[in-house]
């Protein structure tokens, strides 16, 4: 791995339609992959891969994983042949304070890091090892182990979060001019000036933000990798936001960079 010392990013992903479909975000996205040096490899934490313990995707050749249902058969053939770095897996297994799980068959690049990457980097041309989220980690636990993955930034390795800082499905609008839902906009505010101000701990211990924490989380996963870009802040870095607002009445499209 080279020298370098790269950002932790945050992309808030969005619907899976918005890889076929370019908005403003999205054009956020490739806007940074062109601004940033690239990197050796990439290591993504997405929403979309849930375990019990902490996996790692340790294949030579993920495949791309179309992890929805019900959309056109367009989303489907989207394929993101990046390879992948049984390498990089190692490294992040022997960096973390546990047991982990290398996975060589079943898992590979799913809808919450292709959707982004291919904006990103749709070349392709970069290994992508993703990690995954412990079902059981409180948000807490989720940060500190984030923490241990500090040393990859200095070799020239993207630590890649990806998720939804508000993400309520059962409250969605479909409508692409939905007016956000009060306590949806409430809550990312809420978010965003917490971590504009380097403020960590009230993140952690998000459901005290009440009612619209409650209602923008109800299920942690799209926000517990919001977490790890954070976790790796480190003395005298800002957090600086690449685009903002919430879309669809209930999905916040939050997305920043630590640097």
């Amino acid at each position: 791995m080279s020298k370098h010392r790269q950002p932790a990013v945050f992309i808030g992903h969005g619907s899976p339609m918005y890889a076929l479909e370019p908005n403003r975000h999205t054009d956020a996205w490739a806007a940074l992959g062109k601004r940033l040096h690239k990197p050796d490899a990439i290591l993504v934490i997405s929403a979309h891969w849930l375990t019990r313990g902490v996996w790692l995707t340790a294949m030579p050749q993920p495949k791309t994983i179309h992890d929805f249902g019900g959309f056109p058969e367009a989303l489907f053939q989207i394929q993101y042949p990046a390879p992948g770095s049984p390498s990089l897996a190692q490294r992040v297994q022997s960096l973390l304070n546990q047991a982990v799980v290398l996975e060589e068959h079943e898992w590979g690049i799913d809808h919450g890091a292709w959707s982004v990457l291919r904006y990103l980097y749709p070349n392709a041309d970069v290994p992508v090892v993703q990690l995954s989220l412990d079902g059981s980690l409180s948000a807490e636990e989720h940060y500190r182990l984030a923490k241990q993955l500090a040393p990859l930034r200095d070799d020239n390795i993207l630590i890649l979060g990806s998720g939804n800082i508000v993400h309520n499905l059962r409250l969605i609008d479909w409508d692409t001019d939905a007016v956000p839902l009060g306590w949806a906009d409430e809550f990312n505010r809420f978010f965003t000036s917490q971590i504009l101000a380097n403020q960590h701990p009230p993140l952690l211990d998000w459901q005290r933000a009440g009612d619209a924490a409650r209602l923008s989380i109800p299920t942690p996963e799209h926000y517990w990798p919001a977490l790890y870009p954070l976790a790796l802040q480190g003395s005298g870095e800002q957090v600086e936001v690449i685009t903002n607002g919430i879309e669809m009445g209930s999905i916040s499209m939050l997305s920043f960079l630590v640097h």
